[in-house]
């Protein structure tokens, strides 16, 4: 009974709480107010207190033996020393200090002499001319911006 007074006088306050944030116009705020408010009446509602009861005894059980257990230490310091490695070989990576990166060979072997897909259809038209206005060399987007620099003397 008294869980359920808790709960739901926490649900009121953090409701009134949102509700002066929406009068100053704070509606976002408000709304995360309001949804923080829901958590006790809902936790309430659900049976779920009991359940976080009992996380929080489990875990002051763990922080006490924390502190005594010389086993735990141990556990840390392997946790520690993996997160160490596992830091390091990723700067080692992004730096490209991999040794004999040179030395291994291809995966599939000299490329090939054709290329896998084929070049794209040519557009009808006279053949071996390029489109009015576009280059050939691959350069053809550009032609519009050398234009536009030449105009203004760049």
């Amino acid at each position: 009974m008294l869980t359920a007074a808790i709960s739901f006088l926490l649900t009121a306050a953090g409701v009134a709480v949102a509700g002066l944030r929406a009068r100053r116009r704070r509606f976002r705020s408000a709304t995360r107010w309001f949804a923080v408010a829901l958590l006790p009446a809902g936790l309430y509602l659900t049976g779920l207190f009991p359940l976080a009861a009992m996380i929080g005894r489990e875990f002051a059980d763990w922080a006490a033996k924390l502190v005594f257990d010389p086993r735990v230490w141990t556990g840390i310091a392997l946790l520690g020393a993996s997160a160490v490695l596992l830091v390091a070989t990723r700067w080692v990576g992004r730096r490209g200090a991999v040794e004999g990166a040179a030395e291994r060979p291809a995966a599939a072997g000299p490329a090939p002499e054709q290329p896998a897909v084929a070049p794209p259809p040519r557009t009808p038209g006279k053949p071996g001319k390029p489109a009015a206005g576009k280059r050939d060399d691959g350069l053809g987007d550009f032609a519009d911006i050398e234009e536009i620099l030449r105009k203004r003397g760049i």
